[in-house]
């Protein structure tokens, strides 16, 4: 089943199949991410033929980019109307921790994440993390929700002393596959294989803004890939508590 080399292709690996995409930016001409109707589908075509199973729609929420609840709900509508294929669809949203959400969190006018509806995708700058962090996440599991924080890797900020702080206050972590190819740098690179040797990671997404983003076609290391099959990350459909 797995080939005698070192690294292989995402697509290669198979990682993919029957699996679950928890952060996207797919639902069209709402954030940053895929403009178009036509794109959108187009995506997805080819995500169907990695095997990919289900997707969640996170599109960003923050204080530049204001989305309201309603608007993202009838987006999704049309988007659901005009999608014909297999891959199940959901709705929710990345929210950075900054002011607004605080006020969307009060109110509890939220996107949830999973099934069940009660965990929540946030996210900070890259750079610096919010005045108050680790307040705002213990303000999120006050509510009855379980925070989710998007792509860990890919903040500056962050080291192991930090994700360290973030599991053992149950904040569960998503990977974006793409770190561990190297889509987003050799430092964000290194940390995801860290975490993910850790057991950190909880669920993975592509975090995928538009249509020239092939992340099937990146290298990842067949160890790696091999880690993230047989470990504990939800990767595959079937009975998965988010």
């Amino acid at each position: 089943m797995w080939p005698f080399k070192s690294s292989q292709t995402i697509e290669e690996s198979g990682l993919l199949k029957n699996s679950i995409d928890y952060h996207s930016h797919l639902l069209p001409g709402v954030d940053d991410g895929v403009q178009s109707m036509d794109d959108t589908l187009k995506i997805l075509e080819n995500f169907e033929k990695q095997g990919i199973a289900q997707l969640w729609l996170t599109p960003h929420i923050m204080e530049d980019i204001p989305n309201s609840t309603e608007k993202l709900k009838n987006r999704f509508a049309e988007l659901q109307a005009a999608y014909t294929g297999n891959i199940k669809l959901h709705l929710a949203a990345e929210y950075m921790m900054d002011t607004l959400f605080e006020e969307r969190l009060k109110a509890g006018d939220l996107l949830p994440l999973g099934e069940i509806g009660n965990h929540l995708l946030v996210e900070t700058s890259y750079f610096n993390p919010p005045l108050r962090l680790y307040e705002t996440l213990s303000s999120i599991k006050s509510k009855g929700y379980h925070p989710v924080l998007a792509h860990p890797e890919r903040y500056h900020y962050m080291d192991e002393k930090d994700y360290k702080r973030l599991k053992s206050m149950d904040v569960k972590l998503q990977l974006n596959w793409a770190s561990l190819a190297g889509g987003y740098g050799k430092p964000e690179k290194k940390k995801a294989e860290w975490l993910l040797k850790n057991d950190m990671y909880t669920v993975v997404g592509s975090d995928t803004h538009r249509a020239s983003m092939r992340h099937w076609e990146m290298k990842i290391s067949t160890s790696v890939a091999k880690k993230m099959q047989s470990g504990s990350i939800i990767v595959e459909s079937g009975d998965w508590n988010l």
